[in-house]
């Protein structure tokens, strides 16, 4: 009995027609996106032999995201965030296409993946916080948090799904049949926004000068301690931590000395641990206790790709991933729920927008300097400094919050 409801609870956002909807397009389309983000990386190294361009290219197809994603979250609150939505899948979509045809027509260079990825980036900067800030709308405010960890779930359920298939099928045929996949799997998601029903006051828009609007978020979020902690360290994992699985192509052939079979099972095997860690914060009914789970799953993190760095052997390796996507997943959504459950409705967009730039606007520079580090010194002492480093993170949150405990 207590199973059930445990259960009730963990599902209990799919009480809510809109968010149905919400959660299979998204788990449909997602899935095709992880296989395209596995596939694009693979081709790279294949065509250029090449750590360094590896994470180049990781930097300059994400740098549009980093620069763009303030002046956007001004624009989600500003504009209709439902029909950015539409708009930014049909253009991802399109970007997936192209990206298809030049692959199979035999003419895909270098240059032709980093433009798309430049346009893609434009593209995610402007969905990026409207998609957050989007949730409060489909769920009621009380059940966020759980909205919030079941749509992590999806997508580390999708990032299993999505990069063991590609690995099978970049096996079976080639990288290309991936990004075919991703440009149908678009359709879902478009349909599904397109059958949910939105009530009218949902798509009013704000008078809002843009960088008034844009300096009031940023004084907002820097006067607002916690959301300031906790977006800064959000943005240093993904300086220095997550960027680290952009070089395992590097790991898996040179080091572990295998192939795309192996970088999908460990992409697959972070993947379990981050669905693992996202359902158990799904099961969770309020943000007790978030300032200190924050900190441990940072360390948790941190220490999982030191020992990663330090084995050879395939199998555990895949055990150790897996504890690095456990403790990584568990970092973001508590980062998120503390962010979309304190924050004002008004300024949920350009809130959301400075997360979206800590988690994954930074990352370009992240993907530069891992490619850096691993041309220079390898990819096992790259994984030891990253892993160092979001340790060094964890504790100095950790003494932030207990010194902002002591003032109150």
């Amino acid at each position: 009995m207590e199973k059930v409801i445990n259960l009730k609870e963990i599902f209990r956002s799919f009480k809510y027609r809109n968010y149905r909807l919400y959660f299979i397009g998204q788990g449909l389309s997602l899935t095709g996106t992880w296989m395209q983000r596995m596939a694009l990386p693979w081709l790279v190294y294949r065509l250029t032999n090449s750590p360094f361009l590896l994470g180049f290219i990781g930097f300059i197809t994400q740098i549009p995201t980093f620069i763009l994603l303030p002046f956007c979250g001004v624009l989600s609150d500003k504009w209709n965030k439902y029909t950015i939505l539409i708009i930014t899948q049909i253009l991802a979509m399109v970007q997936a296409f192209i990206l298809t045809v030049l692959f199979y027509t035999n003419l895909i260079k270098i240059w032709h993946i980093i433009a798309l990825g430049i346009f893609l980036g434009i593209v995610n900067a402007f969905e990026l916080p409207s998609r957050q800030a989007f949730i409060v709308q489909i769920v009621n405010k009380n059940d966020l948090q759980n909205a919030i960890a079941l749509n992590s779930s999806l997508v580390n359920l999708t990032k299993l799904i999505g990069p063991f298939s590609a690995g099978i099928l970049i096996s079976l045929k080639d990288e290309g049949i991936c990004f075919l996949i991703n440009g149908i799997s678009f359709l879902f998601v478009i349909i599904s926004l397109v059958l949910m029903k939105i009530e009218s006051h949902d798509r009013k828009e704000m008078d809002m000068e843009i960088f008034s609007g844009l300096k009031d978020g940023f004084r907002y979020i820097f006067d607002f301690k916690i959301l300031k902690y906790t977006v800064f360290l959000l943005g240093w994992i993904s300086l220095i931590g997550f960027p680290s699985f952009s070089i395992l192509p590097v790991f898996v052939k040179d080091i572990l000395k295998s192939g795309p079979k192996t970088f999908g099972f460990l992409m697959a095997s972070s993947a379990i641990g981050s669905f693992i860690g996202a359902i158990y914060m799904a099961g969770k009914k309020n943000i007790e206790n978030l300032e200190k789970i924050i900190p441990l799953s940072t360390l948790i993190f941190g220490m999982s790709l030191i020992f990663f760095s330090l084995t050879k052997n395939i199998y555990l390796s895949i055990f150790i991933i897996f504890i690095s996507g456990l403790g990584m997943v568990i970092q973001m959504v508590s980062s998120n729920t503390i962010l979309q459950t304190l924050v004002d409705d008004d300024k949920r967009g350009r809130v959301m927008s400075f997360h979206s730039m800590a988690f994954m606007g930074i990352a370009p520079f992240g993907n530069l300097l891992i490619g850096l580090m691993a041309e220079k010194f390898g990819a096992i002492i790259s994984f030891i400094i990253s892993g160092f480093l979001s340790i060094i993170g964890g504790l100095l949150y950790l003494k932030k919050i207990f010194n902002l405990k002591k003032e109150i």
